[in-house]
């Protein structure tokens, strides 16, 4: 996750103002590339919300920051060959935002409730960097598991 809290930082520009210092890692990966900064806009996704894939980016990481405090849900399974079995659901409170590592299978944007930005770092350049696949099956998600989620994040 990428958040203020508990980040190394420290006072800049005669201390007008409070820099939150290197919060993550950006890789591009052996091959090179270049780095992107975008701006993504995320439509609201209707919940019960059918999870029918996930993406990954194999040359480099993607870092999704928000720019509303909007929450929204982040679907991921560990990198290597995809096991649905280890996909997990997690939902940003709208001040977090989440750096892909490299390979990190993923569900694309997955806004809640409103139309939502967000700052996204990620790799340019030569070479293939998103592969799809379809997954084996529908995972339903509802609005009771994403409070049951909410709630023990907080619990955690």
């Amino acid at each position: 996750m990428i958040e203020l809290e508990g980040a190394k930082h420290f006072a800049i520009n005669g201390g007008t103002t409070e820099r939150f210092h290197d919060l993550a890692t950006v890789d591009l990966g052996p091959e090179g590339g270049r780095t992107l900064v975008n701006v993504f806009r995320g439509q609201p996704r209707q919940l019960p919300y059918e999870v029918k894939m996930l993406e990954r980016h194999p040359l480099g990481s993607q870092a999704f920051i928000p720019l509303k405090t909007t929450p929204y849900l982040v679907v991921v399974a560990p990198a290597g060959e995809l096991d649905v079995s280890k996909m997990r659901a997690f939902v940003s409170d709208g001040w977090q935002g989440v750096n892909y590592a490299k390979g990190v299978w993923h569900h694309p944007l997955l806004a809640l409730d409103e139309v939502s930005d967000f700052v996204v770092v990620d790799r340019g350049g030569e070479g293939h960097n998103c592969d799809e696949l379809d997954l084996p099956g529908v995972y339903l998600l509802t609005r009771a598991e994403l409070d049951a989620v909410q709630g023990a994040q907080k619990a955690a």
